[in-house]
C-alpha cells in the first residue's frame, strides 16, 4: 500500500489525543470507519483509497489506547460512552452534522452503541462481523457454543497475566490469534510487522485488553436498543469467534437493515473480501 497520499490528522477529546489517517476530498460526505482488536487504522487499508475514489471524504481514527493515540490509566475510560464520544468528537471537529460510519470488530461495537445513542448523526451503518451488542450478550450467556468460542474475554479479565502472554516472545501469541483465526495469506509479514510495531507503543497492550474489561466492569443503561439509522451488515461465515447466527438476530434490532453472508470469509471480512467489501460499502453509501 502507498500510503504517501494519506493525510495524518489530530483530534483532542479532553485529555485524549486521537490520530487519524485521512484521504478524499474535503467538502464531500464524510465516513469514518473504526477498527477493531488488536488492530489500528491499518486494518481499513485496503477501503480508504477506494472509497476515497468513490468521492468520501475518509477517516480512519486510531481509537483510545491503540498505536499512537492517547492510553488512558483507567479502565473506566475505555467504557462505552467514552468510546463513542471520541466518534462524535472527530465529526464535531470536522463540522460534519451527519455522517457515515463502519466499523469491525470492537469497532462495530462502537458503530451499533453510536446508532443507538446518536441516531441524529448517523446517516447510515455498515457493521462487519460483530452482532447487535443486546445479541452478543443474551447469546453468550445462553449458547454454549459461544460461550467457548469467546473464552479470551473471561480470560482478559484477570490482572496483568492477559499483557504477558500477549506480549512474550515479539507478541508471538497476538500474531498467532490473528493467523490462526483468518485465512492463509491474509496477513503478511509485513503486516505482522506493522501490528508489532503499533503494539510495541508504550500503554499499548493493556488499553487494548481494557476495552474488554470495561465492558464487563461499566456497562451503560440503555433505554431504547432499537436501531433506526439503516443498517449494512457483512458477516464472513468462517469467523472462529462468533456465531454467524448472531447477524440475522441482530437485524431484527433495526428498523432497517440488510444482511450479507460472505461464506469463505473469516472474522478478518474486509482484508479478505477487500474488493467485495468495497463494492458493498460504496453502493450502500451512496445510493
Amino acid at each position: 500500500m502507498d500510503e504517501s497520499p494519506l493525510e495524518h490528522l489530530n483530534f483532542e477529546v479532553g485529555d485524549v489525543h486521537l490520530h487519524a489517517v485521512a484521504a478524499g476530498p474535503v467538502n464531500t460526505p464524510l465516513v469514518i470507519l473504526l477498527h477493531g482488536f488488536p488492530e489500528f487504522w491499518y486494518s481499513w487499508r485496503h477501503q480508504i483509497f477506494p472509497l476515497a475514489a468513490a468521492g468520501f471524504r475518509v477517516i480512519v481514527p486510531d481509537q483510545r489506547g491503540y498505536n499512537v493515540s492517547s492510553k488512558p490509566l483507567r479502565i473506566a475510560d475505555y467504557s462505552v460512552p467514552y468510546l463513542v464520544s471520541d466518534v462524535m468528537a472527530i465529526a464535531d471537529q470536522l463540522g460534519a452534522e451527519r455522517f457515515f460510519l463502519a466499523g469491525h470488530d470492537w469497532g462495530a461495537a462502537v458503530a451499533w452503541a453510536t446508532a443507538v445513542l446518536h441516531p441524529e448523526r448517523l446517516r447510515k451503518l455498515a457493521i462487519l462481523n460483530v452482532p447487535h451488542p443486546e445479541v452478543f450478550l443474551r447469546t453468550v450467556s445462553r449458547n454454549p457454543r459461544q460461550m467457548l468460542r469467546s473464552w479470551y474475554v473471561a480470560f482478559f479479565q484477570l490482572p496483568a497475566l492477559p499483557e504477558w502472554r500477549f506480549s512474550r516472545n515479539n507478541f508471538r501469541d497476538g500474531v498467532r490469534a490473528l493467523l490462526g483465526s483468518s485465512q492463509q495469506g491474509t496477513f503478511t509479514a509485513e503486516d505482522l510487522d506493522r501490528y508489532r510495531e503499533a503494539w510495541s507503543h508504550p500503554g499499548t497492550v493493556t488499553a487494548m485488553i481494557n476495552w474488554y474489561r470495561a465492558f464487563y466492569l461499566h456497562r451503560p443503561a440503555v433505554r431504547d436498543l432499537q436501531v433506526h439509522v439503516p443498517v449494512y451488515i457483512l458477516w464472513g461465515k468462517r469467523d472462529k469467534f462468533l456465531l454467524p447466527e448472531m447477524a440475522e438476530a441482530s437485524v431484527r434490532y433495526c428498523d432497517s437493515a440488510e444482511l450479507t453472508y460472505f461464506p469463505e470469509a473469516s472474522h478478518w471480512l474486509q482484508h479478505e473480501e477487500p474488493e467485495a467489501v468495497n463494492r458493498a460499502l460504496i453502493e450502500w453509501f451512496g445510493k
